[in-house]
Formats: C-alpha cells, structure tokens, sequence
C-alpha cells in the first residue's frame, strides 16, 4: 500500500519533518561540502545553541542522514559527515534555497504589504 501523506500516522510525515527543519538543512547543507566537528558546525550556523544542535544532530543520525564519528583524542573529537542518502536529500533541498535566496525581495515585499493592510483594517 502506499503511503498517504495527508493521513495523520503516515510515516512520510517524520521524513517531510526533517525537509521542513531549518536547522536540518542547514546542517545537511554543509556536511555535504566536508565533514565538520560539532562546534565547526555551532560557529559557522548563526542563531543556533548548542542544545538544538545536539538534537538535530541526533535525529539525522537516527534517520541516516549523517554519521557521527568520534576519535580517540583527549578530549574526544567528534566529527560529523553526511551519508548517501543525506547527499540525497540535501540535492532535494537544495532547490528550495536557490528559491528563497531567489524571491527573498519578493516575499519580503509581500510580507510588508500584508502587514500594511492590517494595520489599515486595524485603524
């Protein structure tokens, strides 16, 4: 049978979860360009904190998007590279950061509109 998206325990929706997460793409982002230490990718994601990064981290891991690889160093060095099938989807993903960088002026604008007409209905 195949999966149904629009039903509410359709497991599809954990993937499309991880499409929908920012700080996911972000990541999947610049793993794909080289592998990176936890606080390489901390410092280079602005507006990030380490607990949401911990737990992104953690759930591309469990969904096989990326691999953790610790090495034996004192302290332990942890390093993080993405998998085949994160390379997927960061090719998936990809597209839609070409459109935002692409319409950002337009949504912007649009958004200033939207807010404008509120304020005229609110006064």
């Amino acid at each position: 049978m195949k999966p149904d998206v629009y039903a509410a325990n359709c497991p599809t929706r954990q993937i499309l979860d991880r499409v929908g997460d920012k700080w996911a793409v972000l990541i999947l982002l610049l793993l794909r360009e080289e592998p990176m230490r936890f606080n390489q990718l901390r410092r280079t994601i602005e507006g990030i904190s380490q607990k949401m990064l911990s737990q992104v981290l953690k759930s591309l891991e469990r969904d096989g998007l990326i691999k953790r690889r610790a090495i034996a160093t004192v302290p332990v060095t942890v390093e993080y590279s993405i998998t085949q099938l994160g390379v997927t989807l960061a090719g998936a993903v990809d597209p839609l950061r070409d459109w935002a960088e692409q319409n950002l002026k337009d949504v912007l604008a649009a958004q200033r509109r939207y807010d404008a007409q509120l304020k005229d209905v609110a006064a």
